[in-house]
């Protein structure tokens, strides 16, 4: 009896933990001046889930800056366009051969493993409603930026689908 009056009240008491513990976080600094919620689907599948495995990635696709060369001295804000050559922009979401959305990474990694979920935080922003303009807010001074794109379950494509500039924002 007294067992089934006190499972309940534990799954209370975690549950309502758990879904506190976000709101304490605290928010990273960082060298941008971007809002990063532009995607709230950023989601692991839940236990049980079938995760279908990472598409390959066809022949002769990449992603690039549309706008921006390597050591290229811009000012801020920049109206930010990327691009891919025979991969699909899409939404994040379903996993669909031949496509995907984009994430930035700032002042970060050059790529990420294959496979590796994408964070969701200062330093990577998402573009999960399939976005290929973004207006980037850096302050003043050398900046990395690295183009990535994922599947629809935000899982990297890898360094093959990545892409790697420096750039220069003026004061």
């Amino acid at each position: 009896m007294k067992i089934k009056f006190l499972l309940p009240v534990a799954c209370i008491a975690l549950f309502t933990a758990c879904n506190n513990s976000s709101e304490n976080n605290e928010k990273k600094e960082d060298s941008t001046m971007n809002n990063m919620n532009m995607d709230s689907s950023h989601q692991m599948p839940g236990s049980g889930t079938n995760v279908a495995d990472l598409p390959p990635i066809p022949e002769g696709a990449k992603v690039v800056f549309k706008n921006l060369k390597n050591d290229a001295t811009i000012s801020s804000p920049f109206k930010l366009e990327m691009g891919a050559e025979v991969m699909k922009i899409d939404t994040a979401g379903p996993v669909v051969a031949g496509s995907g959305h984009f994430h930035i990474f700032i002042d970060a990694e050059d790529s990420l493993a294959a496979g590796t979920m994408v964070p969701k935080d200062s330093t990577h922003i998402h573009f999960g409603k399939g976005q290929t303009e973004y207006e980037l807010k850096l302050f003043p001074g050398k900046h990395k930026l690295t183009l990535q794109m994922a599947d629809g379950m935000h899982r990297s494509y890898g360094g093959r689908l990545a892409s790697t500039i420096t750039v220069n924002v003026k004061k």
